[in-house]
């Protein structure tokens, strides 16, 4: 089995490859595939309006999928394996809720102070996102400090989750049409209004997330047969934790701030590319789910702009249709996941 690691491994680096190509392609303006690679490997085109749209708007759309889809699915990994459960995924925590609360406080906090807010753009948003997700991550932290539960810690994040839900719900019960419509607009996530200077921060910001999950690949490991036998190998439990949750934080956490929440990839990806292995061991699945989400999400968007029209469906609709089907099979199939 370990022989055919490579041959799998290429067999979804060459998926990836097609699925960027063909979310390059497809859009509100059809342009050929060939036209496409042209474009890319030769910089020469025939038409300008094609060569803006490719490298202004699709280029940086599809790497911000990429980065989406492997920081969710990554994120989602190193959750099921921390709490050695199949059901969670990177909102467990409450991080992403809190990057959820900090959008809710910016578009809606006039409707409950009486006062007017700062101006509502892509950067600001990103900027009270990543506050929102940062100070639940504090939060997190503090509390992984304290309680030696890895089950209570998975409790007290999902109380997180459920205060900052209720805090949007009373910002939204005060919030105008306009503030209720833009908050809503927010929460169907998209990775398409990210400038070259956000995707480039995103990139190091899930990089920092990648450098620490490869760093936890030996605790991770350790951690899938029990805390008491991670501690008999030499593991040190609450800094290995300690490294997980900020990786999660890290990834999950800007994903959220940059592209809203997006469900069901972190949740679905690890299943899948342990049913593709058939392997447990991180040295795989970390690498391996990074690229499966990427590949996820590619397909997700290229569905989502609804090919040769100019309507864009909610990504995070498209990610739950495809993804919560993959759940139910994998459960019905296997009985028990492979964990």
């Amino acid at each position: 089995m370990k022989g055919t690691y490579p041959y799998r491994f290429l067999l979804l680096l060459g998926l990836l490859v097609i699925s960027f190509g063909i979310n390059i392609s497809f859009g509100s303006v059809q342009i050929p595939f060939l036209s496409t690679l042209k474009e890319l490997f030769t910089n020469t085109s025939t038409n300008e309006s094609w060569s803006y749209i490719i490298w202004e708007y699709r280029l940086p759309k599809a790497f911000t999928a990429i980065l989406v889809g492997s920081g969710l699915s990554l994120s989602g990994l190193l959750m099921q394996t921390l709490f050695r459960n199949p059901l969670a995924g990177p909102f467990v925590l409450g991080i992403s809720s809190g990057a959820s609360l900090g959008a809710a406080f910016l578009i809606m906090g006039s409707g409950i102070f009486s006062a007017s807010i700062m101006l509502v753009n892509d950067i600001s948003l990103a900027i009270a996102s990543s506050a929102g997700s940062i100070l639940v991550l504090l939060a997190v932290i503090a509390m992984a400090q304290k309680v030696k539960d890895t089950m209570a810690l998975l409790i007290i994040g999902l109380m997180f989750g459920s205060i900052t839900a209720a805090v949007v719900t009373v910002l939204s019960y005060f919030a105008n049409a306009d503030e209720l419509q833009q908050y809503i607009y927010w929460s169907f996530g998209t990775v398409g209004n990210l400038s070259s200077s956000q995707v480039l921060l995103l990139a190091f910001i899930c990089m920092l997330g990648l450098l620490l999950s490869i760093l936890s690949i030996k605790s991770l490991n350790a951690l899938l047969l029990g805390e008491n036998y991670a501690k008999s190998l030499g593991v040190r439990i609450q800094k290995a934790r300690f490294l997980i949750i900020l990786a999660t934080g890290l990834l999950a956490g800007s994903v959220t701030a940059f592209a809203g929440p997006i469900a069901f990839i972190g949740l679905a990806v690890p299943h899948l590319t342990r049913q593709l292995f058939n392997t447990t061991d991180h040295k795989i699945l970390v690498p391996g789910v990074l690229i499966y989400g990427a590949i996820l999400l590619l397909i997700c968007d290229t569905i989502a702009q609804l090919p040769s029209s100019s309507y864009v469906l909610p990504i995070n609709a498209i990610t739950s249709i495809i993804g919560a089907p993959v759940v139910i099979w994998l459960l019905v199939r296997k009985r028990k996941m492979i964990f």
